[in-house]
C-alpha cells in the first residue's frame, strides 16, 4: 500500500501511490498481468549464473560487498521523486569507488521489469510502487526476493553496536514478513493515512474537525453553505477511500475485524462495523456533500480540487504534501486526522489511525549484486539520508528518528501530532500488501468506487466484496497469508 502502503505517486500527471499507492498501492489502474503470474511460477528463485564476487567482510563492509562489481537500482519515480535516491547512490559510489551503479527511475516498473524477472536478470534494488507495482504476494509467493535478515541483523551505518533491525520504526520489520521470520520487503518511507484537510478552511467554518458521524455531517452541511464539498476522492482510483475508511472500521468494530477481512476469513465483511462504516460513507453521496463529478476524477484532480478550496476532506497518505505542493497555497495549514467514527459506542478511541510503511524496496532472488542492493538499502537507512529524505519529500522513513534540527512542515507536523496522539491504536491493514488485485481491482474500484459513485447500496457493496474475498479465499492459484 505504499508505500502502502500503503502505503501508498508519480511526478507530473502520475503519482507516487496510483495504487498502493499506492499504493499507495496508487496513475493508471494496473494489476499484475496472467503473464507475470506464469512466469514467476515457471522461473521460481534460484542462481543466475553470473553472481557478483564477494568482497571481505570487515566493519565497514558487513555484507561483503564486492568493490569492483556493478550495482543497479530501480526506483520508482512517484510523488517522492528521485533525489533522495541519487543521494544516497552517491554515497554508494563513494565508498566502492570502483564499482559502476546504474540507477534509473520509472513509473511503470511493471511492465519495464517483468521481461527481466522472466529471463531471470533483475535489478539489485526495486523501489516496488505505483500504478504498475509489482504484486508482493506473488512475488513472495514464487520465491522470486531474496530474505533481507542479512541486511537487518548488520550494523547499522551509523553505530556498529546497533543492528539495523533495532533503528527502524516499530512494525516495518513485520510488514516484510509474509510467511515466517523471514524478511522480505524493506518498507522505506513511513506513510501516515487519515483524513487531509486545511486548518484554514476549517477554522472558517468555526469548527473543529469532527469525532463522531453526526458531527461529520454538521461539518458537510456548513461546508455546502459557503459553497464548498465536505468531501472529494481519487475517483477513478477509488482504493484511496479505504486510507481513511479501514481505520474507521476498526475504530468503530475493533481491530480483529480488520485482521479477519486481511485472513480473508468468511463473512469478515458483513461485520456489523463494516455495514456501519459503509452506510456512513454513503449518507456523504446522498446528502450531496461529495464534490460533483468526483467519480471521474483522477488523484492529481482530486488533490488539486481540495488544494483550491473546493472540497473540505480528502482520504490520503502523507505523501499528499509533497505531490501537492505546487497547488496547495500558503497559508492552507495543512493537517491530517485520524478517521472520524460513528459515536462513543465504537470499540477503540477516537485518534486511531492507519500508519505504516510505504514505498516496499526489495532485492530479487536473481539479483546479480544482491548484497550491493542490500547495502544501498543500509546507506538510506542512515540518521543523514533519512533526515536528507525527510527534509526534501516531507515524509518520515521507517528510520526511527532523522527528524532533529529539520524544520517540520505543517503536514509532517500534523502527522508526527496524530501519531503521538493514537499511541499504540495504530492499525495497519494489509490487504494492499497481500492481496493487490484484489484491494485495488475488487474492494477498490468494483465494490467502493460503485457505492461512492451511487451504483450500489452499501449493502449490496459489502455483498459484493464478500463475494470477491471469498473467490480469493478459495484462489489455489494465489498464496494465502495471515496474521500470527
Amino acid at each position: 500500500m505504499g508505500s502502502t502502503s500503503a502505503e501508498n505517486h508519480g511526478t507530473g500527471n502520475v503519482g507516487r501511490r496510483d495504487l498502493i499507492k499506492r499504493s499507495a498501492a496508487l496513475g493508471l489502474l494496473s494489476v499484475p498481468t496472467v503473464s507475470f503470474l506464469s512466469a514467476c511460477a515457471s522461473s521460481g528463485g534460484g542462481d543466475s549464473g553470473d553472481k557478483a564476487k564477494a568482497g571481505k567482510k570487515t566493519a565497514e563492509n558487513p555484507l561483503a560487498v564486492g568493490g569492483t562489481e556493478g550495482m543497479e537500482f530501480v526506483l520508482f519515480d512517484g510523488g517522492f521523486g528521485k533525489e533522495y535516491a541519487e543521494d544516497a547512490v552517491k554515497i554508494y559510489e563513494k565508498n566502492f569507488p570502483e564499482a559502476k551503479v546504474k540507477f534509473s527511475a520509472t513509473q511503470k516498473i511493471q511492465s519495464t521489469l517483468q521481461p527481466r524477472f522472466n529471463q531471470g536478470t533483475p535489478p539489485d534494488l526495486i523501489d516496488n510502487s505505483g500504478a504498475e507495482q509489482m504484486d508482493m504476494g506473488v512475488l513472495v509467493g514464487k520465491n522470486q526476493l531474496t530474505d533481507l535478515t542479512p541486511l537487518l541483523d548488520a550494523p547499522s551505518y551509523d553505530d556498529p553496536d546497533k543492528k539495523v533491525r533495532d533503528t527502524l520504526r516499530p512494525g516495518i520489520v513485520e510488514m516484510g514478513q509474509f510467511d515466517g521470520e523471514k524478511v522480505w520487503i524493506l518498507y522505506y518511507a513511513y506513510t501516515v493515512y487519515g483524513v487531509w484537510y486545511s486548518r484554514k478552511a476549517l477554522d472558517s467554518l468555526d469548527e473543529q474537525y469532527p469525532e463522531t458521524w453526526d458531527q461529520m455531517l454538521t461539518v458537510c452541511e456548513k461546508a455546502r453553505k459557503k459553497g464548498m464539498a465536505g468531501w472529494t476522492y481519487a475517483g477513478k482510483y477509488p482504493y484511496y477511500l479505504p486510507f481513511s475508511l479501514y481505520p474507521m472500521i476498526g475504530k468503530v468494530g475493533g481491530r480483529e475485524v480488520l485482521n479477519a477481512i486481511d485472513n480473508l476469513e468468511p463473512n469478515a465483511w458483513r461485520h456489523p462495523a463494516v455495514k456501519a462504516c459503509f452506510e456512513a460513507y454513503y449518507e456523504l453521496y446522498k446528502k450531496g456533500y461529495v464534490l460533483r463529478g468526483t467519480p471521474g476524477l483522477d488523484h492529481i484532480q482530486s488533490q488539486t480540487a481540495w488544494a483550491e478550496g473546493k472540497a473540505l476532506f480528502i482520504p490520503n497518505g502523507s505523501w499528499v504534501e509533497n505531490e501537492s505542493a505546487n497547488v496547495i497555497p500558503e497559508d492552507f495549514d495543512l493537517a491530517v486526522s485520524a478517521p472520524t467514527g460513528i459515536d462513543s459506542s465504537d470499540k477503540l478511541p477516537f485518534g486511531t489511525i492507519w500508519a505504516s510503511g510505504g514505498e516496499p524496496f526489495i532485492v530479487p532472488a536473481k539479483a546479480r549484486n544482491a548484497a550491493g542492493g542490500m547495502e544501498q538499502l543500509r546507506i538510506m537507512l542512515s540518521e543523514d539520508s533519512s533526515r536528507n529524505f525527510t527534509s526534501k519529500v516531507k515524509s518520515l522513513t521507517a528510520y526511527n528518528g532523522g527528524t532533529d534540527q529539520i524544520p517540520l512542515t505543517p503536514g509532517l507536523k500534523s502527522g508526527v501530532a496524530a501519531l503521538d496522539k493514537a499511541g499504540s491504536n495504530v492499525v495497519n491493514p494489509r490487504l494492499q500488501d497481500w492481496y493487490v488485485q484484489l484491494q485495488k481491482e475488487k474492494i477498490g474500484v468494483s465494490g467502493l468506487g460503485e457505492m461512492m459513485a451511487g451504483r450500489l447500496t452499501p449493502a449490496e457493496a459489502v455483498k459484493k466484496i464478500q463475494k470477491f474475498a471469498d473467490e480469493a479465499a478459495k484462489d489455489d492459484s494465489i498464496k494465502h497469508y495471515k496474521h500470527q
